[in-house]
């Protein structure tokens, strides 16, 4: 399995940007600077900022360490906001961080340690200042001052803050604090307070010979109230001489914790987004992956898996990272990542290595096009390991499926989830798991001018994956779905539904208006294959229902008016529509439906039922 974590280790031709990057911070010399890493969800922002903190720190740990690189010495920090969200005020953690870190790096020269101290002393003053007065003279007196109820709440909470009593400690240390904290007519003043750790700061690292890298990352995975708390501490450290900042986050995403910190105002989208640009000095967007970095990413999956399962040696290894590595450097060129050279990776004798490379080949195209993965490299690992999963779980069970097969269903069931149920309501006991359409699909799929049946549309999409191999035309898909039981229930085992029930079913999955055939159709299947065959029908539809039509219920109206005590059934299948989608339309074709009686009054209820469907239930009854 692959874990989705953070890395250093380079598949898709990332640590060229992460070269340019530190060389950037490099170059300023003792100037500040502040670059922005955007990006998506799973583009891989966090691997990238590792990527530039293992060059600036070298072999050294990121994590507080120094390092002294072309003349220059650093102390390269990595702050996750996300790790203290709920437990600390975030901001208040980057600042300690950041006085913890040059405090240790000033521990060999006392006078630069006497300084340090002092910084840190003005983290924990600036802590307990932003609490306010009152709350400030309650902690440092004891006695309740202001509104007695709200300051001794907030005083409480506070107090379990070890920042907050080290700040208490500060302020009876440093001379007048105590007194502007406490005094009203001459209170401590935040800016000057802010302005003077800024410049000791700056001179303690000027003295101290180094500069601060800091790296901010998952930035976007904190509530809005953390985020803006950790770019308003960024604020209070940017633009220092001999500073560094590396903001990971998804512009998006920060955008959004903008408007909802300053909900009310009126802030147009310009001003949303000059936010965070006034932070960044250089912005830096994640390289997507092209059709060619998305082969050799999957291929380079599999080699991995491969080597940590001693299928692939060592040596062998290295040695395909590097020939990706280079290629990648080359396809501007017009050099390719094609089956050839995908199967020079590998020993030409080990077949298992060489089907999977051209199983990268085969995949590669469709997860970079596919709206649902578009060569996300987190999405792209999830889709492996599932597909790996299930192999494991084919073994224990005495199912053997090839590893190819299983990835073309999952991709399927990935990218058009719709296709993919009804293929598998097509498969049973009694055809031995084939599904003949399938088959005529894949035929088709083959003559680009032809036309595919109408289950599967005509989306580039579903020609491309009908046409990759192999073919499961032919197969009995009854292994590939039982092992697919993560994703939904497949039912093609003994049908309880006989030769009525399943003309019945089919009859009620194209009914568009009622009429007299379909009712002795059900009148002849009799209550309970009448029942089954609803639900089924039902089911079927489950992908293409909008909630808006009146046919789209019309098969449990026609089933409940023969066969009314079927009622209840029918009642558990509407009670599943998401409210928010109804529509005026589809309500009214129950409201004379006793058996939805129940659920009509919940909607009516509901706050996010919409206003018009309300209106026609309630104008339904009055009738």
């Amino acid at each position: 399995m692959w874990h989705d974590n953070e890395t250093t280790v380079d598949y898709v031709n990332f640590r060229l940007v992460a070269k340019a990057c530190a060389e950037l911070i490099r170059e300023t010399g003792e100037e500040p600077i502040s670059v922005g890493i955007s990006g998506g969800w799973g583009m891989g922002k966090s691997s990238l900022v590792r990527m530039v903190a293992s060059e600036l720190a070298s072999d050294q740990a990121a994590d507080s360490k120094s390092s002294k690189l072309n003349g220059q010495k650093y102390i390269v920090i990595t702050f996750n906001p996300w790790l203290y969200q709920g437990f600390e005020d975030a901001r208040t953690a980057l600042l300690q961080t950041v006085g913890d870190a040059v405090l240790k790096q000033a521990e060999q020269d006392e006078k630069l340690l006497d300084k340090a101290n002092s910084l840190v002393k003005r983290i924990n003053l600036l802590r307990l200042a932003q609490l306010g007065g009152e709350v400030a003279a309650t902690i440092l007196t004891g006695v309740p001052v202001g509104l007695i109820g709200k300051v001794v709440d907030t005083g409480s909470e506070a107090w379990r803050s070890q920042s907050v009593q080290d700040g208490v400690s500060a302020a009876r240390e440093i001379p007048g604090a105590t007194k502007g904290l406490l005094n009203e007519a001459e209170p401590t003043s935040l800016p000057k307070e802010i302005q003077s750790f800024r410049d000791a700061l700056e001179n303690l690292l000027e003295e101290l010979d180094i500069t601060l890298v800091v790296f901010v990352d998952d930035l976007d995975r904190c509530l809005p109230k953390t985020a803006i708390s950790t770019l308003e501490a960024i604020r209070l450290l940017l633009f220092l001489r001999r500073s560094a900042f590396v903001i990971a986050a998804d512009d998006v995403f920060i955008r959004g914790a903008v408007r909802v910190h300053f909900a009310g105002t009126g802030l147009d989208d310009d001003i949303v987004t000059s936010y965070f640009d006034k932070l960044i000095q250089v912005p830096l967007r994640v390289p997507r992956l092209g059709p060619n970095e998305t082969k050799a990413y999957t291929a380079l999956l599999f080699l991995e898996r491969a080597y940590r399962n001693d299928q692939l040696d060592s040596e062998s290894f290295d040695i395909a990272k590097e020939k990706v590595e280079a290629r990648l450097r080359e396809t501007w060129t017009g050099k390719s990542v094609d089956l050839t050279f995908l199967e020079s990776l590998v020993p030409k004798e080990n077949t298992d290595l060489v089907g999977l490379m051209g199983l990268a080949e085969r995949l590669a195209p469709l997860l970079f096009s596919a709206s649902s993965v578009q060569a996300n490299p987190r999405l792209v690992k999830r889709f492996l390991n599932t597909v790996f999963l299930r192999k494991v779980l084919a073994r224990p069970q005495n199912i053997d499926v090839d590893i190819q097969v299983l990835s073309k269903w999952h991709l399927l069931e990935r990218c058009d989830e719709t296709i993919a149920n009804a293929i598998a309501e097509k498969v049973s006991a009694t055809n031995e798991g084939k599904v003949e359409i399938l088959r005529e699909a894949e035929e088709a799929a083959k003559d680009p001018e032809s036309e595919l049946p109408k289950l599967f549309g005509d989306k580039a999409f579903t020609r491309e994956w009908l046409t990759l191999e192999p073919l499961l035309g032919d197969m009995d898909l009854r292994p590939i779905l039982h092992l697919s039981r993560d994703s939904t229930i497949r039912d093609f085992g003994a049908d309880d539904l006989d030769k009525a029930g399943k003309a019945l079913r089919d009859s009620l999955i194209s009914a568009r208006t009622s009429n007299e055939a379909l009712r002795q159709q059900i009148q002849q299947a009799g209550e309970v294959q009448s029942g089954l065959a609803m639900a089924r029908a039902w089911e079927a539809k489950r992908y293409s229902r909008s909630w808006q039509k009146h046919e789209e219920v019309l098969m449990l109206i026609e089933v409940c008016r023969i066969h009314s005590s079927v009622g209840p059934r029918a009642a558990a299948l509407i009670s599943q529509a998401p409210v928010a989608h109804l529509a005026p339309g589809l309500v009214s074709a129950l409201t004379e439906c006793a058996w939805a009686k129940e659920v009509l009054e919940k909607w009516v209820k509901d706050g996010e039922t919409p206003a018009p469907v309300k209106r026609a239930i309630t104008n339904a009854r009055e009738q």
